[in-house]
């Protein structure tokens, strides 16, 4: 299938917003999706960005527009061992457009994003029961730090975040 992977720009983010309800759909969380499109707009699309954000297009049948199927967003974080790192928050691709090559394109064009831009390593998250998307990665060489290192995720947002913030510190 004839793909064309490219940067997002701000006329694709009604396309990925449709895509993120699509993808928490499919992680059995859509009522976890909080972020509007022009949030989206505003967070990634600015002189600072928070991400960045490839699109994957197929072109559209007898015609010479094209229509946008996946998506993978990404930002830069920093690790104190390793320097410049980067996070892929979400790799997409819509179900009918599944298996023909898309979502390693995707993935492909993302570890390039991070080799130039001399990052270290690239590191994602995947739901526990998502074995599909496991092996997927497990089979690009991805290690399972659940596993090898005996990481956990953790989180702080809503009142935890609140309450954290709002402490104050004992001497």
């Amino acid at each position: 299938m004839n793909v064309n992977i490219r940067p997002a720009t701000r006329v694709d983010c009604k396309d990925i917003s449709r895509m993120i309800m699509e993808l928490a759909v499919y992680e059995k969380m859509p009522d976890q999706v909080k972020i509007t499109c022009e949030e989206l707009e505003r967070d990634g699309f600015h002189q600072n960005p928070f991400f960045e954000c490839l699109v994957a297009e197929v072109p559209e049948e007898n015609k010479d527009d094209f229509t946008t199927v996946g998506f993978a967003l990404y930002f830069y974080i920093y690790s104190t061992w390793k320097g410049r790192s980067m996070h892929l928050e979400d790799l997409y691709v819509m179900p009918q457009f599944r298996g023909f090559g898309i979502g390693k394109s995707l993935l492909n064009a993302v570890a390039q994003v991070a080799k130039e831009k001399r990052c270290a390593r690239l590191q994602l998250n995947v739901l526990d029961w998502n074995t599909a998307s496991r092996d997927f990665y497990a089979a690009k060489g991805a290690q399972d730090l659940t596993v090898e290192e005996g990481r956990h995720l953790v989180r702080f947002d809503g009142q935890s975040l609140e309450n954290l913030a709002n402490e104050t510190p004992k001497n």
